[in-house]
Formats: structure tokens, sequence, C-alpha cells
């Protein structure tokens, strides 16, 4: 068994051990201990049934630290517990996770976190190195987030749109080092698909898949953003471009729209054209019509602003623009695009170096200085021309 499927019964450990009167925090960490077990056993003798064998051993190392601590916790009735019971699978207890680790009274941040050690059976040290944090900073956030939702009863209802605003949290990390956030991102709403029956997850899953084919292309080697107009279509994925596009129209036959598949849509449309001239962008900006009635969003309307823009000619993306909050970081980086569309240099440069000092990324910052510096290079060049004639 694979690292990523060993850590797929993350979840449903966990669920076990605390249905079985673990508390969350307690039942977390000897699921962690099971796992290290599991990595250092497995290879040479692996169990017939994996998650009987996890379920067996993290209950053995939750008795061992309830007899540790047996005085201050009181929980001598537990010691006496057979410590390798059938354990039985529980799509519900997996759900119920989710929801517990992207409790509403948790940070986001924190959410995260804990749903990547939790759900995703990663180590804080993996974690940590993905968010480039030291190791006991990540174990302190994490130690809290446990705290504040120990005593939340595991049987309340939960949230679906709070669990999916966190995988799209760890979806836009992307990735660093060694851990690839984007991949893990996408096991966890694969795994949260098969737990849940609900269009806007399966809108979720197509989104990512489809942002996903466009990473090879996203970079060059030096590490500097490829906009999607100059991406080289031939590197996107087309498997998972197809996958993608497969979920989404089952979700969207289902008639229950959400901003996930709305924002999947545009994917897909962008996904599915060949060029960037054959965008069919006037379907485009229906859909973010349809995403800025559903969310009201600050970027779907700086996004519309731009789709507008390339449907119905750069003065009509200026108009849609001017009567946007100019707040977002982003504002002025669109602007500087449609004023560039429209043949406006001059302050088309000025909004690209105001948009590279309020970028919130370093390689956004490079990609906008450098197309300041473009076109204060063909300014610089149009000036020489007239002074020469």
């Amino acid at each position: 068994m694979d690292d990523a499927a060993l850590r797929g019964l993350t979840p449903a450990t966990i669920a076990i051990l605390v249905r079985r009167g673990a508390d969350f925090a307690a039942a977390e960490d000897a699921v962690q201990d099971a796992l290290l077990d599991a990595m250092r056993a497995w290879p040479d003798n692996p169990p017939r049934d994996p998650l009987a064998w996890l379920v067996a051993v993290a209950w053995r190392r939750y008795l061992d630290a309830v007899r540790a601590d047996v005085a201050r916790r009181r929980r001598e009735d537990l010691v006496d517990a057979d410590p390798e019971p059938t354990p039985v699978a529980g799509v519900d207890d997996t759900l119920q996770l989710y929801f517990l680790c992207a409790h509403p009274s948790l940070t986001p941040a924190s959410a995260v976190a804990l749903t990547l050690r939790a759900v995703g059976g990663l180590t804080t040290r993996q974690i940590a190195q993905a968010y480039l944090v030291p190791e006991a900073t990540m174990a302190q956030r994490i130690s809290r987030a446990k705290r504040t939702v120990s005593g939340v009863r595991f049987d309340e209802p939960g949230d679906v749109a709070t669990v999916l605003r966190v995988l799209y949290l760890v979806f836009n990390e992307g990735y660093s080092g060694e851990l690839d956030l984007a991949a893990e991102a996408i096991r966890l709403t694969r795994q949260l698909s098969g737990a849940i029956d609900h269009p806007e997850v399966s809108g979720l899953l197509a989104l990512m898949l489809l942002h996903h084919a466009r990473r090879a292309a996203r970079t060059r080697p030096d590490g500097s953003l490829v906009p999607l107009a100059e991406q080289d279509r031939g590197r996107w994925d087309t498997r998972l471009i197809a996958e993608g596009v497969e979920i989404l129209q089952k979700a969207l036959a289902r008639d229950r729209l959400g901003e996930y598949q709305a924002q999947a849509a545009i994917a897909a449309l962008h996904a599915d054209a060949p060029t960037t001239e054959e965008t069919d962008w006037v379907q485009i900006v229906e859909w973010y019509d349809e995403l800025v009635r559903l969310t009201d969003s600050p970027v779907a309307r700086l996004n519309r602003a731009v789709a507008v823009g390339e449907a119905d000619g750069a003065p009509a993306g200026l108009a849609a623009l001017a009567v946007l909050d100019p707040s977002p970081p982003r504002y002025a980086a669109v602007a500087a695009y449609l004023h560039e569309r429209a043949g406006d240099l001059d302050r088309a440069a000025g909004l690209y170096a105001e948009a590279a000092r309020r970028a919130t990324s370093t390689p956004e910052r490079d990609h906008l200085t450098s197309q300041a510096a473009r076109l204060n290079a063909v300014l610089r060049q149009g000036s020489g021309d007239t002074r020469n004639g």
C-alpha cells in the first residue's frame, strides 16, 4: 500500500476511535503513532485488513496513554476494554471528521492544518515544511486547533460549504518542498466525494482537476509565470481535463448550481478552447454573471470585467471595471491589461507598476514588473522613432 492510500485510512480510523469513547485529540495522536508503526511494519508484513490493523494498533496506543494518565483522566473503565475489536467502517463518521476539522470556531489557517493532519494523515513536520514555518510553530497551531474542537459533539451537523472552503485553501497553496498540496487537496476532495453526494463537492473536484491540468504550462523553467493566453496548450493534461468536464457535467445536470460549479464551468470553457482567440468569451461572461449572483465576490467581478473586455472589446471591459471597488489588490492589474488592450500604453505601464507594488506573491510581482518594463521599452522606442523622424 502506498503512502497516499495509507493516509487515506486516517479519517475512518480516527472516527472509529472517537465513536468508542476516545476524545478527538487523543484519538488523532494515537492514529498518528499507528501510521508510523504501519510505515515501518507493512513493507515486510502487509496486513490482510489494513483498516482493522490501524484501528487495533491505534486503540492500543490510546489505551496506553489512558493507563499512563489514568488518575487524571479517570477513565479506568476504558482500560479493560477489548484492544482488538472488529472495526466497522462508517462513511458518516468520516464525513463528520471533515466537518470537525473545518469547524467554524477555527481560523482558516488552523482548519487547514488540522484537516491536513487528521483527515490527510500528514505529519506535523510535513505540514510545516509545506507552509514554510518551523515545526514547533505548526505543532502549536495544531494543538490549539485540537483543543478548540475537543468539546464539539462528533455527531453535530456540519457545514459542507466550510469544508469546501478549507479544501480550496489547501489547493490554492499549490506546492512547496516535497509535499504537493494541490495534489493532496485533490485526494482529500475525491475522498470527500465518496462520503457525500453533493453537487458542490463534485464542482470543487472538477474545478481542481481543470486547474491542475494546466499546471505544467503555468510556469517557465526559471519559475516565472506564464499567462493563460501564452501557455502551451499542448502541455495541458487532457486526461484530467476530460475527467473534470465529465464530473462537472454530472453535477450541473442536478440543477443545484453553486459557486464551485460555476467556477468549474468557466475553467472548462478555457480548457475547451484550442487558442485564446477561439475561447467562448460570451459564455464565460454569462457564467461570471452567475458567479457574481451566487457570491457577490469582488474577485469574480474583476474577472468578469476582463471577460467582458475579451467578448465586447476593451472599452466595454473598462466600463465594467469603472463601477467596481478599486481596493482589491488585483484591480490595478486588471485595469493595466484592459488599458493596454485599448491602446493606452502609457497608462497601462503605470498601472502594471502599481499592480506590482500591490502584488501578494513574488512570482506575480515579478510578472507585473516585467509587463511594466516591456511597455516602457515600447514607449521609449516610440519616442526615439519620433525624434529620429
